[in-house]
């Protein structure tokens, strides 16, 4: 774990420098609902972008206007300072507006060598997965056209199967994280998150089952409440580790750098991977760019709550993202209706200077929940 946390503060990791020391190439994206099987299959290696709590944005702001949201400009202030300049290569999806309107203006500011637009529909029927898994075939040809080599269906089949066993691995980290006396705490959960998405999927099997074997007797006490997060884009690991400081532990979370990002995936398997791979990701993207899924939202969040049996909700958005701050709303009525105490926080992303607020009303919130 101490190596895992170390790499997950980095933008060019360890693994990272020797992949592109050997020749590889990387593929930076941002959305969960990139299918990274298939770069994979082609031999890239997919890096989601990051900004890791850093709130600078005064090279952004003359490209993107601050009503915007500010992890998004955080990401293009670092992209235009050269922090991921050792990306071969960048897939755009239409996750919200502002991340279209981040990676568009990186674009024209500073021109990325290869650039493809993945568009991922708003709604899941017959119609809109039809034109998805014709979208994801204009994708393994853009990469194979771009890199020069063909994507073979059992080299997808491979990569779809090593994800599998990465992602169950991801689950046996939450079950340790969840149960009475956790394992993990939540920035330890966020590290490995993080460094899950930025590195090569076979070092990262590896790394994952040793965090299991390392932390799987661990008994973590004397915390005042457990505590969900769930919310916007969420990669700040001071924010979390702010939250644990006061004795809340996170004990499981519903975040797009997190849970949201492996939980669930279709059983279903045919002879055309990329049309499974159409399936489990536009039918299980648990992200409120999707208008007729909040049913499916709320349920995944009510089911962590039983199953992690937390005292408390805190659901956090980045101020001006819209479609979080929208869905926080629903989300925590329906939470109320059912008994769960639940803390509303709307954010700045990574300010240091908004964190005493956020701290004041996280300490209230914890006493409203040990005078329960």
């Amino acid at each position: 774990m101490d190596e895992i946390i170390k790499q997950s503060k980095l933008f060019e990791n360890d693994h990272v420098k020797k992949w592109k020391s050997q020749g590889g190439r990387v593929l930076g994206y941002i959305c969960v609902a990139t299918p990274t099987e298939i770069i994979e299959a082609a031999g890239i290696l997919p890096y989601r972008v990051r900004a890791l709590g850093s709130s600078q944005t005064e090279i952004a702001d003359a490209h993107l206007s601050r009503f915007n949201c500010s992890f998004c400009r955080s990401c293009l202030q670092l992209g235009l300072e050269g922090k991921f300049d050792f990306l071969d290569g960048m897939i755009e999806t239409n996750g919200c507006d502002h991340l279209r309107g981040m990676i568009e203006n990186w674009h024209y500011a500073k021109k990325f060598d290869f650039l493809h637009y993945l568009r991922v529909p708003h709604v899941n029927d017959k119609n809109s997965m039809a034109f998805f898994e014709e979208e994801l075939g204009l994708f393994k040809k853009a990469i194979e056209d771009r890199f020069g080599s063909a994507i073979k269906d059992e080299a997808i089949w491979d990569q779809i199967k090593k994800q599998e066993s990465i992602r169950a691995r991801l689950r046996t980290i939450y079950e340790i994280r969840e149960r009475k006396e956790p394992g993990f705490t939540g920035a330890d959960a966020l590290s490995i998150l993080l460094i899950a998405s930025a590195v090569p999927s076979d070092a990262l099997d590896a790394m994952l089952s040793r965090a299991i074997e390392e932390r799987k007797d661990k008994k973590l006490t004397g915390y005042r409440a457990r505590l969900l997060l769930a919310g916007s884009v969420t990669d700040e690991l001071d924010f979390v580790k702010e939250i644990e400081s006061m004795g809340g532990l996170v004990v499981t979370d519903a975040l797009c750098y997190g849970s949201r990002a492996f939980w669930t995936q279709s059983a279903e398997k045919d002879g055309d991977p990329v049309k499974f791979l159409a399936r489990m990701y536009l039918e299980k993207l648990m992200c409120p760019r999707m208008f007729d899924d909040f049913p499916a939202r709320r349920d995944f969040v009510l089911s962590a709550v039983e199953r992690a049996k937390v005292d408390g909700v805190v659901l956090v958005h980045n101020k001006f993202c819209d479609v979080h701050g929208v869905d926080n709303v629903q989300l925590r009525l329906a939470l109320e209706k059912k008994g769960v105490l639940v803390l509303q926080l709307e954010k700045e992303y990574g300010a240091k200077a908004d964190m005493g607020r956020l701290k004041t009303r996280v300490q209230a919130f914890l006493e409203r929940i040990g005078g329960r």
